[in-house]
């Protein structure tokens, strides 16, 4: 996987001809909210032109003022692509598997069923506890909120709870079991990059994630006694009577659910998973539904569009199949490439080393990890970078300050993981917005556990909690550190 090897820019690798000063690197960033703020709040256009002025800016910045070459400017978004080349697969697959799925049945059967099984009181802490426990089981946020997430915004939709708050009920359940499971890629890369073996690194993030999940599963049982009695007249059973009139309703629709889940649990790769999933769920069109083998895997393209006599009912169950990834995919590429010419530019290595200078105790090297990996977040649009850049530019000092493996990778997965999902033009963000429906902004309110995880870490910090290595957080910075440049 191209994200294990790869090794950011550091500081001291750039050559001090072509290196911006800290005020150079800070006209990037400032550029890129300014544009955002006045392309995407104030023009209403989608964030992909922002973004498009944001890679302009950074190229000419990089050309004109620090020196480098075109050649190494695309190499920088070549870098950049090839790391994020596995989520954008990954992004094309899902949209078809949703696809296959409803025309299978699968996603209206677990529709039908979960309106008989949960209530308006307990669907969001059920629905973040029970995604939680998939992903966990799974390895992959990615694919549980695709497959049972979408699912989870029909039920709610027929039990009058707001998607936004489904949505974050949802996020909160994935990232939660995300962080906590053996198979997951970002826990493993967490792991990997900090030199912690990965069951230190399960549980030094164990405490954390409970209180921070405890405290997201109370938030959404409280904010679920608001939505109780909402419920319009007669909606579950037209629901129900519309998915029943268009498709076979049996246990037998969840055939690509058994698939896809068991395989992920095998230890199988996502892709690898999906894909299975895909294949599942065209057997199954033409096994239950009584598809043609045509129109089954047509979906799998050109999406789904159902007539069921409902209006709510095929706007749930409509899905745009591979063709409608396009969107998605846009911005996510046009975030890579900004990305990779921030990397490649040493903007990233300069903002990392300035952040590191002002570390004086282990407390504020600790919180200061955290900010850094959000701020790659935001800046590099992939999660993949949110914990390699901290995690190899910091484990050193770490290591001067007696901090264990674990304290760091604890610090990046806390902070990086789980905040990727908050920015509309993060890969994560505009994915969880385009396969449930539902815009970041619109959900970012109520994604309990994006906030609480970074939030619960700095509460250890100041607290003095969750340190595996000899310092203490208040311990000052060693007498031998090497001199700030």
């Amino acid at each position: 996987m191209v994200t294990d090897r790869y090794t950011p820019r550091s500081y001291d690798d750039l050559e001090p001809e072509t290196r911006p000063s800290f005020a150079q690197a800070l006209v990037p960033v400032l550029g890129l909210v300014l544009f955002l703020g006045i392309g995407s709040t104030l023009l209403k256009l989608d964030p992909h032109i922002p973004l498009i002025w944001s890679i302009a800016l950074v190229g000419l910045l990089g050309r004109y003022v620090w020196g480098y070459s075109w050649d190494d400017l695309y190499a920088g978004i070549d870098r950049s692509l090839s790391m994020g080349l596995q989520a954008l697969l990954i992004l094309f697959t899902i949209y078809g598997v949703v696809a296959t799925w409803v025309a299978a049945g699968t996603i209206p059967t677990l529709m039908s069923f979960g309106l008989d099984l949960l209530s308006p009181q307990v669907f969001l802490p059920a629905t973040a506890v029970l995604v939680g426990v998939a992903t966990f089981a799974i390895g992959s946020s990615w694919t549980a909120v695709g497959t049972l997430g979408v699912a989870f915004i029909g039920i709610g939709s027929g039990l009058g709870v707001p998607a936004p708050m489904t949505a974050g009920a949802i996020l909160t359940g994935a990232y939660a079991g995300d962080k906590q499971s053996p198979l997951s890629d970002t826990t493993n890369l967490a792991a990997a990059v900090t030199n912690t073996d990965l069951y230190d690194h399960i549980h030094a993030m164990r405490t954390g994630t409970l209180v921070a999940f405890g405290l997201s599963v109370a938030g959404f049982t409280v904010l679920g006694l608001g939505v109780s009695g909402t419920i319009p007249a007669g909606q579950i059973a037209d629901i129900q009577t519309a998915l029943a009139s268009t498709y076979d309703i049996t246990l037998l629709a969840f055939l690509p659910l058994v698939v896809t889940f068991g395989l992920a649990a095998a230890g199988f790769p996502a892709l690898t998973v999906l894909l299975a999933g895909a294949f599942a769920g065209a057997f199954t069109s033409i096994l239950v539904q009584g598809a043609s083998f045509v129109d089954a895997w047509q979906v799998f393209m050109s999406g789904t569009s159902p007539e069921t006599g409902s209006e709510l009912v095929n706007s749930l169950l409509a899905a745009g199949g591979v063709s409608g990834s396009a969107w998605t995919i846009a911005i996510v590429v046009a975030a890579l490439a900004l990305g990779g010419l921030l990397e490649q530019t040493g903007v990233l290595a300069v903002l990392a080393h300035r952040l590191e200078q002002g570390v004086k105790n282990t407390g504020s090297l600790v919180a200061a990890t955290g900010v850094s990996a959000i701020l790659t977040n935001a800046l590099t649009a992939q999660q993949y970078m949110s914990i390699v850049v901290p995690g190899m530019t910091l484990r050193n000092t770490y290591d001067e300050f007696g901090l264990d493996n674990s304290d760091l990778s604890q610090a990046i997965e806390s902070a990086g993981t789980p905040t990727g999902a908050l920015f509309p033009w993060h890969a994560g963000g505009a994915y969880m917005s385009g396969v449930l429906g539902v815009a970041t902004l619109s959900y970012a309110p109520y994604y309990l556990f994006g906030y609480l995880s970074p939030l619960v870490l700095f509460a250890f910090v100041v607290a003095g909690i969750g340190f595996a290595g000899d310092a203490s957080p208040q311990s000052e910075r060693p007498s031998t550190s090497p001199a700030d440049d």
